[in-house]
């Protein structure tokens, strides 16, 4: 693993673009050729911002500029393909997998100066442009759709009944390439494109080191690839870290059954 990768998507804020563009070089051994677009996309909203003073005023012109003008409205998915997690692809057909388009947009919109974030809202990621210390417009990626105080509420209590008064919590950008990444990977895994997902979860465990479920993932990716000494011991890794979990207990049985194998052939 290239420890400058690492080094560049380590930080709790970095360039979400370079971001994209060094990973999809790592993966899938070539640059996106539309980062200009993402450009002209900011450039174009500084520029409609330009003569807007009111913040909340700012921020509703966000939503205009980028789900209206720029037509980056989309409709729910319970899947994403590969594609969708690739930005030229994602930009061309306006199809994009929610971790790809929460980067693009905060990093356009990170552009204009405003003060804009991702919080997790029970049961999505969201982006926040904080308008001063009473107003916030937090909005769903895919439709463009504010949430109103009353859902918010609502969903928060569902959750945390105690703690629903809490303020909701940024997530990092580290934390956002990670999602990025696990959502990259499984769509990965269901094209049974193993080599590209194994890359993912090398790049994930060299963020995250001996992340059970990561470990786990890369079992059964190097299991796929007939690299079974090194599946086993990832394997035995979840199962000794993670024994309460159902995928434990399977796992569980995988493993006695190789031990036996293995004292009958010796």
């Amino acid at each position: 693993m290239k420890e400058l990768l690492i080094s560049e998507l380590m930080p709790e804020k970095v360039n979400l673009l370079d971001s994209l563009c060094l990973l999809e070089q790592e993966i899938f051994g070539e640059q996106p050729r539309l980062m200009e677009k993402v450009q002209q996309m900011a450039e174009q909203l500084v520029s409609q911002l330009s003569d807007i003073e009111d913040p909340l005023e700012q921020a509703e012109k966000v939503l205009d500029v980028l789900f209206v003008q720029q037509l980056l409205t989309d409709t729910p998915k319970s899947l994403y393909g590969l594609a969708s997690h690739r930005l030229d692809y994602g930009l061309d057909f306006i199809s994009m997998a929610p971790t790809l388009k929460i980067m693009v947009m905060v990093h356009v919109i990170r552009s204009t100066g405003l003060n804009v974030d991702v919080v997790f809202v029970p049961d999505d990621m969201m982006i926040r442009i904080t308008c001063d210390d009473t107003y916030a417009v937090i909005f769903d990626c895919i439709n463009g759709e504010p949430i109103n105080w009353q859902e918010l509420d609502q969903r928060l209590q569902q959750v945390s009944p105690n703690d629903a008064q809490l303020p909701l919590q940024s997530l990092e950008d580290n934390k956002l390439i990670s999602q990025h990444l696990t959502s990259l990977k499984n769509a990965l895994i269901r094209e049974q494109q193993f080599k590209q997902a194994l890359t993912c979860v090398d790049i994930l465990l060299a963020m995250t080191p001996d992340d059970p479920y990561q470990r786990r993932d890369r079992g059964f990716l190097l299991q796929q690839m007939d690299c079974f000494k090194v599946a086993y011991d990832d394997y035995r890794y979840f199962v000794e870290s993670c024994p309460q979990d159902p995928a434990a207990k399977i796992l569980q049985l995988q493993l006695d059954q190789i031990a036996q194998m293995d004292t009958v052939l010796h």
